[in-house]
């Protein structure tokens, strides 16, 4: 059993799951609308800048926060975001879980 070919095998499973085809067919839907594109990489952004400070010891903005809930309540609004969200969400399960799978095959976990 080569690993690489294993590994090419579970890229293929999950590129034809179920998560993923709906995850994929909505990014493109998403990349396509500007405005939501837009407000959904704004999210990301902040997102990332609040775990950066998270994972550094500081205190998170409470401006960052603020924006982050106002710019939430308006993708929450909009449905093709919000079941884009949803989808992403779907597949970062289903990938956590298959990391997890691999870690404990491998005795990374516990």
């Amino acid at each position: 059993m080569n690993v690489y070919d294993e590994a090419h095998s579970l890229a293929k499973a999950i590129k034809e799951s179920q998560e993923f085809i709906n995850f994929d067919r909505l990014r493109q839907e998403v990349d396509k609308d500007e405005q939501i594109s837009s407000m959904l990489k704004d999210l990301q952004s902040m997102q990332i800048e609040i775990q950066t400070a998270q994972m550094s010891g500081k205190e998170v903005d409470p401006s960052v926060m603020s924006k982050i809930t106002s710019l939430s309540t308006m993708i929450a609004t909009k449905p093709l975001a919000a079941s884009y969200i949803q989808a992403e969400g779907a597949l970062s399960v289903m990938m956590n879980d298959v990391f997890g799978i691999i870690g404990e095959a491998i005795g990374m976990t516990k």
